[in-house]
């Protein structure tokens, strides 16, 4: 780093999750402590590009530690996927004086970070995404908020599927990555767990556990189906007509998103949003913060992104052995 560092920038990009606003407050309240100037960019990228930007105090994240969402705002931005975005990005960095940036969002938004930094914009990324699907770190912002609420909402779903006697598939969120319906799968006692990284059971294999479930005087059968697998809906058509179990789909969906973050999100998110901002004071670039055995640390960001993650095959044992046969 060639200068030292007086204004930092700080935005959140693609899809929201609950403690975002708690890493903003972090990185607002550690850089000032430093004597380093804040900038908010709204929108995202979308936001950068068009130079939706202000300056942040003290009292600018008072009041938002509790609060879901974003409080600067989140927006995709396909013309970042360009170079020519990407440079008009760096150029409002240079217009607002801004030298260096911290991006709060998941693998796409590390891409555009990881682009400015070769255009010379200092950049640090902190991963915040519900999909707990960045292989780098072992948490991501906002999965134990969403975990919790689709554990919440499976729990009351199975309450009145059990009264009808049903069969309930109930799809959760997490893009490719299925970490939020293996752990609702657990922890909610579900019969099945349907994730995009493993092979999962043949249909003809689940229907036959329905029915011998049904037979055992089980009342209710629970399914969880991740978003990477999809198809809830006709998978439940399928069912009910094959065995005669009404059977109901139910997409929580952008539920999960929201909601007042725990106490989890809300402590990681503090201490990344700082450690973010002690990495660019001591000049540090071209880095995401991630939570590794205990520990907050740092990796590149093009060694972040080429990394890849998986379901470890204990967990996925101890969730088969777990299931009603």
């Amino acid at each position: 780093m060639s200068k030292e560092i007086k204004t930092i920038g700080v935005l959140t990009s693609g899809g929201d999750a609950p403690g975002m606003n708690a890493a903003t407050r972090a990185v607002v309240r550690t850089a000032l402590a430093k004597g380093i100037r804040v900038m908010g960019i709204r929108k995202g990228y979308n936001g950068l590009i068009s130079g939706d930007i202000f300056e942040m105090d003290a009292k600018s994240v008072s009041d938002t530690i509790q609060r879901g969402g974003t409080i600067l705002y989140t927006a995709r931005c396909l013309e970042f996927l360009e170079l020519e975005g990407q440079q008009r990005g760096a150029d409002m960095c240079k217009v607002f004086g801004i030298d260096g940036l911290v991006v709060i969002g998941g693998d796409g938004s590390f891409k555009g970070a990881e682009k400015l930094a070769g255009l010379g914009i200092n950049t640090i990324g902190i991963p915040g995404t519900i999909d707990l699907d960045i292989a780098c770190t072992d948490y991501t912002i906002g999965f134990d908020t969403a975990v919790n609420t689709a554990m919440e909402a499976i729990d009351k779903i199975r309450d009145t599927s059990t009264s009808h006697e049903r069969c309930s598939i109930v799809e959760v969120m997490g893009r490719d990555a299925g970490y939020i319906a293996l752990w609702c799968g657990i922890v909610n006692g579900a019969e099945d767990i349907l994730l995009p990284e493993k092979e999962n059971i043949a249909e003809e294999e689940l229907i036959r556990r329905i029915l011998q479930n049904r037979k055992k005087g089980k009342k209710h059968n629970l399914i969880i189906v991740a978003e990477g697998v999809g198809g809830s809906a006709e998978l439940a058509q399928r069912i009910e007509k094959v065995t005669g179990i009404t059977t109901r789909a139910t997409i929580l969906g952008h539920l999960q998103r929201g909601g007042s973050p725990t106490a989890l999100d809300r402590m990681h998110a503090s201490m990344m949003g700082a450690k973010a901002v002690d990495l660019l004071a001591s000049g540090k670039s071209n880095k995401v913060v991630a939570f590794k055995n205990g520990e907050y640390v740092d990796f590149d960001i093009n060694e972040a992104l080429a990394m890849k993650k998986d379901i470890s095959d204990y967990r996925m044992t101890v969730s088969r052995d777990l299931e009603t046969r």
